[in-house]
């Protein structure tokens, strides 16, 4: 076939057609660059200019019109006039300091005469609330009448309210011309882009154009040599393109293995090789078994046996096992190659290692159900030990009412072991939710597992043998008491009930630590180890895995909550410790907990008296539970005390107010409607400073702020034996001054 002829003529055109082309595009790229560059610019200052002055003004504002609102200073100052409490005098004075640090920021900022007029305006009526605050003070110490003062100090504030109306309708109007201006600006970028877009298709048609010219110019300039170039440029692509692919595959980020139709591995990829640590040599000719982990079930490989026959793709993820004997997460796609007739030749397997990412989504979880449950504690804290204050007080009463060593005295005592048992659970979730810290001090540990030992002799089957003879001695470690008791004993009754109505032992051992455990800090004092131990069914992997997750449990409905090991985790935690699990089916379980030792002497307990201190001393006593109310009056009565009880904390305001020098002492519940127990408190030492006040809640608050000498703070359930001492001893050390 003979070639076309060259036609240079032809062939200049089109070049110089190309260039003008190239020409018009740059130019065009420049001004559109240029222009959407200026656009930009424009939205940016119109948008920092809405979103700075504007927004902080709006902020301003706002902060004065929460000054100037109910709760503010001229609604704390009328209550000063009408009610005559020195707390809404400092509150006004407070706000008012607090309204002209704003006002003063505003004026500093802003230099529309407008706005300066109206904030002089609203700084000058609060400059005579200011100035009258003092006169009102005056009036009310010289004992003047409510009504005298407030006409005394009756303030006009109407030019204040139309003042901060006049500043909030400025800057409406300022908010509006930036918004505005921000809508221009968009409005003229999107008018730039579609230009743009059709100056783009308008010059891709041209290039087109010209291309398809190229084309057939060039199809005349080599079509002497056309079949050869094709036959050999088919030949070396051929050649690249196996080698791209082997490459391709090679340093694919995804793990790639091959198998024939027999399922044996004709070739493993690098990926998969450095992930699971075995070679080419390891793996070639062997089946993919040697990666299960047991986690997969066979209804999973029958399912994948089938869609493979049927000639289509799984996918699934896979927990597989690396040659050093861990493991790891893969998602994987398993489908099956066709060869030119649609038989299949070969299976791949394509799988990414997901392990980092599914970590990272169970922390998560993992974060979302701990959240849950310090919402959950510091919910049911405050109720549920309002419930079991009335239960400890109410056995204390009847264990005064029971023979020594009859039954019903020994049914008593289980009421009241069961009650400290449940107030037990209760500080565990209050620190695990962070809502009441441990206070380390030196404990012996020894003594901790043998107070535990007493208190489960009569709660474990008698087929569940207690062995602490490993646990002697004094063996003093850096814990708070009450949650080292916490942790013994919800570990020892773990393992009890994972006993259950078997024969079994639960063995403690406590011994110092030679050196320093894997992953802790050295310490000058060493470590000690705590290793609790059942014979029991023992656990899972699965199970130990997800041991101190919260909420899961491996008990029946409603035989356990899931948040037992959860706390534990947290206070061995929170000791600056660490805890360990080891078990597996049918071999038991032991838990070893490190705990920093000391070598400082144990600190000194509360020593109990054989008998509770009594009194004749009046007492005030209010907490709007109504059980917990005459539970406790029946108790300080039976001491010989002169009890008055109150359900409202305000009627208790209005009785010390009228006879402020008849109580002796002030007991009160913190979270009360109305009057908390700390207004309460400040109420009673405005009336009578020097009266003790002992102040008892359901979980720590952050703070209590009384006036006068600190008040008692008592977490409940109170055990009434505690409670007199400390009423005895604020009474006495009242006494002395």
């Amino acid at each position: 076939m003979p070639a076309r002829s060259f036609d240079s003529a032809r062939f200049y055109s089109i070049g110089f057609a190309a260039i003008a082309l190239l020409v018009v595009t740059v130019s065009l790229g420049l001004f559109l660059g240029t222009e959407t560059r200026r656009q930009f610019g424009e939205i940016q200052d119109s948008w920092s200019d809405y979103n700075g002055e504007v927004g902080q003004k709006g902020v301003w504002i706002s902060s004065i019109r929460g000054h100037l609102g109910y709760g503010g200073i001229i609604h704390n100052f009328k209550n000063y006039v009408l009610r005559r409490d020195e707390i809404y005098f400092h509150r006004v004075d407070s706000q008012i300091h607090q309204f002209n640090e704003v006002v003063d920021a505003f004026l500093g900022q802003t230099r529309n005469e407008a706005e300066r007029k109206a904030l002089l305006e609203l700084q000058a009526t609060i400059g005579l609330y200011s100035r009258n605050l003092q006169v009102a003070q005056q009036a009310i110490q010289k004992g003047r009448g409510t009504a005298a003062v407030d006409a005394l100090v009756r303030i006009d504030d109407s030019a204040a309210k139309q003042a901060l109306a006049d500043l909030e309708a400025i800057w409406t109007r300022t908010r509006v011309m930036s918004t505005r201006r921000i809508f221009s600006a968009v409005a003229q970028g999107q008018k730039l882009i579609g230009v743009g877009f059709a100056s783009i298709v308008a010059l891709v048609l041209a290039a087109l154009t010209i291309g398809a010219l190229l084309v057939f110019m060039l199809g005349d300039m080599r079509a002497a040599l056309e079949r050869l170039a094709r036959e050999l440029s088919a030949r070396r692509k051929a050649e690249a393109g196996e080698t791209r692919l082997a490459s391709v595959v090679e340093q694919s980020p995804a793990t790639i293995v091959m198998t024939d139709t027999d399922a044996k591995i004709v070739y493993a990829n690098r990926r998969f090789r450095e992930l699971t640590g075995w070679s080419s040599d390891d793996v070639s000719g062997q089946t993919p078994k040697f990666l299960q982990s047991g986690d997969t079930s066979p209804e999973t490989y029958e399912d994948i046996r089938e869609k493979l026959a049927g000639g289509e793709e799984w996918h699934g993820v896979f927990r597989n096992r690396k040659r050093d004997g861990t493991t790891y997460w893969a998602d994987t796609r398993i489908l099956p190659l066709l060869g030119p007739g649609g038989d299949v030749q070969n299976y791949i397997s394509i799988g990414e290692d997901i392990t980092e990412r599914r970590q990272a989504r169970e922390q998560v979880a993992r974060a979302q159900k701990l959240e849950a449950v310090g919402l959950l504690a510091g919910g049911i804290a405050h109720d549920f030990n309002n419930v079991l204050t009335t239960i400890v007080g109410a056995a204390h009463l009847a264990s005064l009412d029971a023979p020594e060593g009859s039954d019903i005295a020994g049914e008593i005592e289980q009421i009241e072991i069961a009650a400290k048992r449940a107030q037990s659970l209760v500080h565990g979730l209050l620190t695990f939710a962070r809502r009441e810290p441990g206070k380390p001090q030196p404990v012996d540990l020894c003594g901790v597992v043998k107070e535990v030992a007493r208190l489960l002799k009569a709660s474990v089957p008698p087929t569940v043998k207690l062995d602490c003879s490993d646990a002697v001695g004094h063996k003093m470690v850096m814990a708070d008491h009450t949650n080292l008791h916490q942790i013994v004993m919800n570990l020892s009754r773990n393992a009890a009930e994972a006993i259950g109505g078997e024969e079994g032992v639960i063995s403690v051992r406590v011994a110092a630590v030679d050196g320093t455990p894997p992953e802790l800090a050295e310490r000058a004092d060493g470590w000690m180890v705590m290793e609790i131990a059942d014979t029991g069914p023992g656990m899972s992997a699965e199970t130990r895995a997800r041991l101190f997750d919260p909420f899961f449990t491996t008990k029946p409905l409603g035989k356990g909550s899931g948040l037992g090991l959860v706390v534990v985790a947290g206070l061995v935690e929170e000791m600056g410790g660490r805890i360990e699990v080891d078990s597996a089916p049918g071999e038991g379980a032991k838990f070893v907990i490190y705990l920093p030792a000391t070598s400082q002497p144990e600190a000194a307990q509360e020593q109990r008296q054989s008998e509770t201190p009594r009194g004749h001393e009046r007492i005030i006593l209010v907490d709007d539970e109504t059980e917990i109310s005459a539970t406790w009056r029946r108790v300080l009565m039976r001491l010989g005390y002169q009890v008055e009880a109150y359900t409202s904390s305000v009627v208790a305001a209005e009785k010390l107010s009228a006879t402020p020098k008849k109580f002796d002492l002030l007991v009160t519940d913190m979270v009360m409607p109305d009057l908390s127990g700390e207004e309460l408190a400040n109420h009673a030492r405005s009336v009578s400073p020097d009266i003790p006040v002992i102040i008892c809640t359901g979980y720590s608050p952050s703070a209590i702020d009384v006036t006068g000498q600190a008040p008692v703070i008592l977490a409940k359930p109170i055990d009434p034996q505690h409670l007199a001492r400390h009423i005895r001893a604020e009474l006495d050390a009242n006494a002395v001054k």
